[in-house]
């Protein structure tokens, strides 16, 4: 099974363990490391995540990829935070990090740059604007190859 199809089916035996119990799926990786293959969900949830919560997502979501078995090789499964760099995956994750510090990269050059640090200051008409130091910069969402939360010293 290709890496987007295993993720399409662990996101969707997941999902409803999360929405039931107040959780939101981040991102999930599927990557090898070396010799071995590691399956990594990334959760939050208002308020944040405690090493508990992840334990009894871990128990769920090991019992259903035992049943369902969409895995043909052996991989360690983690279950964890996505951090304080969370990864803003969706649109709407974006809207939800308007006023806090981003780490974007672009495709191709906007103004010069590809890569952009700052406070996101809005997100509207499928438009991020970034302000880096005093300068203000306009990049469109279909530019975006990633972005996360930043943390700025």
């Amino acid at each position: 099974m290709s890496t987007p199809k295993i993720k399409a089916a662990v996101e969707e035996m997941v999902n409803p363990f999360l929405e039931e119990h107040g959780f939101e799926l981040v991102d999930i990786e599927y990557v090898k490391e070396g010799s071995n293959w590691f399956l990594r969900v990334f959760v939050d949830k208002d308020g944040g995540i405690d090493i508990d919560d992840c334990g009894r997502i871990s128990e769920y979501l090991s019992e259903k990829l035992d049943q369902n078995d969409p895995i043909p090789s052996a991989y360690f499964l983690e279950v964890s935070s996505p951090g304080a760099e969370r990864p803003l995956k969706k649109a709407e994750d974006v809207k939800k990090a308007v006023g806090k510090d981003v780490f974007v990269t672009t495709y191709e050059p906007v103004n010069g740059l590809k890569e952009f640090e700052g406070r996101l200051l809005s997100f509207e008409n499928e438009e991020l604007v970034i302000e880096v130091g005093k300068k203000s910069h306009a990049i469109p969402y279909s530019k975006v190859a990633s972005a996360r939360l930043a943390i700025i010293f």
